[in-house]
């Protein structure tokens, strides 16, 4: 079962979506808790809102107040509606709002039954109840929920749908676009890169690269990217796409914002040392550039070697898997530049490696908790992580199970509109 939950300004809003499903019998409610009762056992928008007035008056000074969460067992479950009582009642006990006032709609417009939960998040003296650690508590609740209930856990669900997702791009199977999307939309969450040629060289894993291009619009020139199918060589494969069709974070102006970002956070970061002793021990130790590349991928790194068309390497990249960055080889020490692997593999130049005894002990296992287990790492399956990023993983694909979860597009351009007001009461 996936939870998902939303903060919005807009109480009325949220009754109101729900309340148009009963209305056309795609919904009914199922239960409220502190909810004024009505002779008829019906209710309009506005006899549900009078049970939260009091809060809502009482409130300090929390903006998004309203709460809007969804919980989605898998298709396959058959769940009743006593269940769905029991569960949302459990549910809101250990998230904590067990004592706040709150009305459970079932929707069945879509292949699955699922149920949303209008509720607030201050109490009655107008406090906001803490929402610390909601996302690690809520995936915490679920999953005992599952175990209680016999539901089909999330995380296979999750397994699945990232075997799917994060593949390399096969332009034979069609759908291109599709299968870029689904690499594309994600990546900038993950990983930490600082250019345009780091990002390309982790996009490279998947069979994608980038383009920049150029044109005037309106009068003044305008700078957008391009999304590029490659074959198994590395070649072009297919016809570009916009980067527009993959949202706002796939564009040009975000990934610059990510590259200001992620300069800073890099500058210091943690893996910096044990990735740079990571390479510098592998090159000592390996001749050829197979073996080099066996070796950091066996710990989970992968490399990026660029070259012209006359075969002279002027770009090497390293990606860890571990920490999640990318790397331009200069970037970690100057010794791992381009030119050092181009002498090295085109002109059998020894490269010349300071400190060689310090940096090896630093990746020993006994002074170095951080590096992986002697055992191979696969390319792939650091994308298998569940357990160690299971709550983020939930967050960044529970709306992308159309097999498991079905697709709600009524409830989604709900949320779009939410987000839309806000946006314009805060530029007022």
């Amino acid at each position: 079962m996936i939870a998902k939950i939303g903060r919005s300004a807009n109480l009325y809003g949220a009754l109101a979506y729900n309340q148009l499903k009963v209305e056309n019998e795609k919904g009914e409610i199922l239960f409220g808790n502190k909810i004024i009762e009505t002779a008829s056992g019906n209710y309009s928008v506005a006899q549900l809102a009078q049970s939260f007035t009091p809060y809502l008056i009482a409130n300090c000074n929390t903006e998004k107040h309203t709460l809007h969460i969804s919980l989605n067992p898998d298709p396959k479950d058959k769940v009743s509606n006593d269940r769905y009582r029991e569960m949302a009642d459990a549910y809101m006990q250990e998230m904590g709002y067990g004592q706040q006032p709150y009305v459970v709609f079932k929707h069945t417009d879509i292949d699955r039954s699922h149920i949303h939960i209008v509720s607030v998040c201050v109490d009655e003296q107008g406090k906001k109840i803490s929402d610390s650690y909601e996302k690690m508590r809520s995936m915490n609740v679920c999953r005992e929920l599952e175990r209680k209930y016999g539901l089909i856990p999330a995380t296979d669900k999750v397994h699945k749908q990232i075997d799917r997702v994060f593949r390399p791009v096969d332009y034979k199977e069609g759908d291109v676009k599709s299968q870029i999307a689904s690499v594309v939309r994600h990546l900038a969450n993950y990983y930490q890169f600082q250019t345009l040629g780091e990002f390309n060289a982790l996009l490279s894993l998947f069979n994608i690269t980038t383009e920049k291009v150029q044109g005037e619009l309106k009068g003044k020139m305008q700078e957008g990217l391009l999304y590029i199918p490659l074959n198994e060589k590395g070649e072009r494969a297919g016809h570009p796409f916009k980067a527009s069709l993959f949202g706002k974070n796939a564009g040009l102006p975000a990934l610059e914002l990510n590259y200001a970002k992620y300069k800073e956070t890099l500058k210091d970061h943690p893996a910096k040392p044990t990735i740079k002793a990571a390479v510098t021990i592998a090159l000592q130790l390996t001749s050829d550039e197979e073996a080099f590349k066996k070796q950091l991928v066996e710990q989970g790194i992968n490399v990026v070697a660029r070259r012209n068309d006359t075969g002279r390497i002027y770009g090497i990249t390293f990606i860890d898997h571990n920490s999640k960055t990318v790397w331009n080889g200069s970037r970690l020490a100057k010794e791992l530049s381009a030119n050092t692997f181009n002498d090295y593999w085109n002109k059998n130049i020894t490269p010349e490696i300071k400190d060689s005894v310090k940096l090896q002990s630093k990746i020993s296992p006994a002074n170095n908790a951080d590096l992986p287990p002697d055992e191979p790492y696969h390319l792939f399956d650091f994308l298998n992580t569940v357990q160690k990023h299971e709550g983020d993983l939930i967050d960044a694909f529970g709306t992308l199970l159309p097999e498991a979860n079905g697709e709600d597009y009524q409830e989604q351009d709900f949320a779009n509109r939410m987000k839309k007001r806000r946006k314009k009461r805060e530029g007022r």
